[in-house]
């Protein structure tokens, strides 16, 4: 169908659908930039104006638009993906979705394209609303039609849930941090006993006396891997209060959080993730199976857990630890894991840890979810090296500033004077920040301070670079999903069309 009334438009050839006798498209105009959603047909609750004697309606890209546009296309609301193995692709800045899908086609993993914590929302100042709308006009304008999810990122409390649920979100990431007792793990017994008969038993539907019962002196059997043969699990009287100190308040609050999101859900389905990544001492295999019994034994329909695995985990840089180690770690998970068989094991952190995919991927095979988030404002930032390296010094000399007060809520390692002032540099080296280990973790973490002074400039460059922002994000995240090709054959996802 023409549309040469358009002739002040560049169109989104992806974008173009033909359903039901009518026509919808996403079109740029020229001179302002300004995106449109275009339709020729029946257009009835779509807002927009008409193009005289065309039969078109331009309508903008607005969140009443967004609603309309869903009830049309369906492939355009995200699903719960299950079991099948997944890949999160956080974005910080609105602009990414186009990029991520270019990645996503022909991959083994099943993409997350809207995902976003609290946190994170806190910082770039969007709501749960937002994030999802600028996935789904992302996903529209790349002409994604596969199934895709919607991960509300690290949620702390249950008052925090409402909000994604009313924007359809299907994933939920729990994060019960804050009340895993980091102390438990060099306590003695005796301070492991009083900690242990503290715990909210009500909650927790038990008592130190079945806890005894349940699992003093057992001997649990995990079966044998192709990596590794089968072995025994046995909590004696240190391991097991010391994984009842360390992990009951928390998993008494995953219980209410995922008991509340149930109520809000209203009997439809949703993914959930239990994540206790973000604490100081590694998870233990033994804890592991605490945590995933005692959830099951409480009614909790998990998909997917974030262990705290061995070694170090931070932020927009490859894994930092003895890789021997954590595989043989890996493999003890991972057969627990099976043993319960209901759910998969998630790397949070997942961004640019390279040595660690072919791992996780020969050992879990398709029970498998990597998580990454700053990355792709890296990558903004590696294009800003390019196309205006002025700017791209006036945000490295802000985050160097910023960094001893950004770095606070962070597990990271990078030393500020490892990093050069911009006047030390030539704009030939500018781009190879993004390829250091202490600059990339200054860039990452100073991203909401850098939002909140200049995101309205980057975000206007990146749009005026549309093109080559999403060339950069699929090269970047080919790299990682590469690992996992074939995973799981049954749920490659074709090319996206």
């Amino acid at each position: 169908m023409a549309f040469g009334s358009l002739t002040g438009f560049s169109i989104y050839l992806n974008s173009f659908v033909e359903k039901d006798g009518s026509v919808y498209l996403l079109a740029r105009e020229k001179q302002s930039g300004v995106k449109y959603l275009v339709i020729r047909g029946e257009a009835e609750g779509f807002v927009g104006l008409p193009i005289p004697g065309s039969g078109i309606l331009a309508c903008p890209i607005s969140p009443a638009n967004a609603r309309q546009l869903r009830q049309r296309l369906p492939w355009l609301v995200p699903v719960p993906l299950g079991l099948r193995p997944s890949f999160g692709f956080g974005d910080r800045l609105g602009l990414a979705t186009p990029g991520h899908v270019q990645a996503a086609r022909g991959a083994s993993l099943a993409p997350l394209f809207a995902q976003q914590s609290v946190r994170e929302n806190a910082r770039t100042g969007r709501s749960p609303q937002q994030v999802m709308d600028d996935a789904m006009w992302g996903i529209f304008q790349a002409g994604w039609r596969q199934p895709w999810g919607a991960d509300a990122d690290h949620i702390k409390n249950p008052q925090d849930l409402e909000s994604f649920v009313l924007a359809g979100y299907t994933f939920f990431t729990v994060d019960p941090g804050d009340h895993v007792d980091n102390v438990a793990q060099e306590a003695n017994l005796t301070d492991l006993h009083l900690k242990a008969s503290a715990l909210p038993w009500d909650l927790l539907q038990s008592s130190v006396q079945a806890l005894n019962q349940a699992y003093l002196g057992r001997s649990f059997q995990m079966a044998g891997t192709a990596d590794l043969e089968g072995f025994s699990l046995v909590f004696d009287e240190m391991t097991l209060f010391r994984a009842a100190a360390k992990y009951g308040r928390a998993i008494a609050h995953v219980s209410q959080v995922y008991h509340r999101l149930s109520e809000l859900k209203e009997g439809g389905s949703f993914d959930f993730e239990v994540s206790v990544d973000e604490t100081e001492a590694p998870t233990s295999v033994l804890e592991h199976f605490f945590i995933a019994s005692e959830l099951e034994r409480l009614g909790v329909r998990w998909i997917s857990l974030a262990p705290r695995f061995v070694g170090r985990f931070e932020k927009g840089v490859d894994y930092i630890g003895d890789l021997s180690v954590l595989r043989a770690e890996l493999s003890q998970h991972a057969a627990v894991m099976h043993h319960f068989g209901s759910y998969k094991l998630s790397l949070h952190s997942g961004s640019d840890k390279f040595s660690l995919y072919p791992l996780f991927a020969g050992l879990l095979g398709g029970r498998v979810h990597v998580k990454t988030a700053g990355t792709s404002y890296l990558e903004a930032l590696r294009l800003l090296t390019r196309v205006d390296p002025a700017f791209f010094r006036e945000i490295l000399d802000f985050c160097r500033d910023r960094y001893p007060v950004d770095r606070a809520t962070y597990h990271i390692s990078a030393q500020l004077d490892r990093v050069p002032p911009s006047s030390r540099l030539s704009d030939a080296q500018l781009p190879g920040l993004l390829d250091d280990f202490d600059a990339r973790q200054v860039l990452h973490v100073t991203f909401g301070s850098v939002l909140e002074r200049y995101g309205k400039r980057l975000k206007s460059i990146l749009a005026s670079h549309e093109l080559e922002y999403a060339e950069g994000l699929q090269v970047h995240f080919q790299k990682h999903l590469a690992p996992f090709k074939g995973v799981d054959d049954e749920s490659k996802l074709g090319d996206g069309s």
